[in-house]
């Protein structure tokens, strides 16, 4: 490069060779075959089902008409997270989400050893107003599958999309694919040209938008919902935990106060 200050890779060399040169690859990109392990890495013990996404209140709650809910706090551009405090209504036994009130759906889907586990959780923060769902099989640290939506059957169809094509980024609006990026390679990393990756990780970039996400990097804040080492409130696949206090927490607490 030429400028530091404006930096802009003029040519590329590897191995001794240009590869590169004024923006304009000069040799075509290795051909690799990968072991069926990297590429597969997506196991669920069946397909999922709206009704997987279904987040219940403990039995003893049934007759409560408002409860009190533990919910994961989105901060923009920021790491952490905040422990809120909903007071919602049940719709008979369970708990929706709720776009007025910027209330959405997370899920923690086991996907390394097909377990069947399933976490449920709710977020506030994504700013999403139509019936919606967006998957991410990025997450750190453990790379579970990560779903965030408004729609139980949007959820679903997230999950199964992404155990179909090996693990990457999808959103799903209304019951359509909207974005998607495959990320096959552990359900990280893609095996195509960074031309291809670029302009499909911009369908999911779009996608959050078309839900009606405004945050800056909604796809940071995604893949970290499930970061147990930072607080507040994060998911795992043994439920919600506190971080700041090393506990885990239910989803409902109680009766609303």
């Amino acid at each position: 490069m030429s400028d530091l200050n404006d930096f802009h890779a003029e040519s590329v060399l590897a191995g001794g060779q240009v590869v590169a040169e004024k923006g304009r690859m000069l040799v075509e990109p290795p051909r690799v075959a990968y072991p069926d392990w990297a590429v597969r890495s997506v196991h669920l013990k069946r397909p999922l089902k709206a009704e997987d996404f279904k987040l219940s209140i403990p039995d003893v709650m049934r007759d409560e008409k408002r409860v009190a809910c533990n919910v994961i706090g989105i901060i923009e551009n920021q790491a952490p997270t905040r422990h809120l405090t909903f007071n919602l209504q049940p719709n008979g036994n369970e708990i929706d989400a709720d776009i007025r009130r910027d209330l959405a759906k997370v899920a923690l889907v086991e996907r390394h050893r097909g377990t069947g586990t399933i976490q449920l959780g709710l977020v506030s923060g994504f700013g999403f107003d139509v019936p919606c769902a967006i998957a991410s099989t990025v997450a750190h640290d453990s790379h579970q599958m990560i779903v965030v939506g408004t729609d139980r059957r949007d959820m679903a169809s997230a999950a199964n999309k992404l155990a179909e094509v090996g693990g990457g980024q999808v959103v799903v609006k209304e019951g359509q694919v909207i974005g998607l990026v495959e990320l096959k390679i552990g359900g990280l990393m893609s095996t195509e040209q960074a031309e291809t990756v670029a302009r499909k990780a911009n369908t999911v970039l779009e996608g959050f938008r078309a839900c009606g996400c405004k945050l800056n990097n909604p796809n940071m804040q995604l893949s970290l919902l499930a970061l147990v080492v930072i607080p507040e409130l994060r998911l795992s696949d043994k439920g919600l935990v506190d971080v700041t206090h090393f506990t885990f927490l239910p989803v409902v607490e109680g009766p609303a106060q």
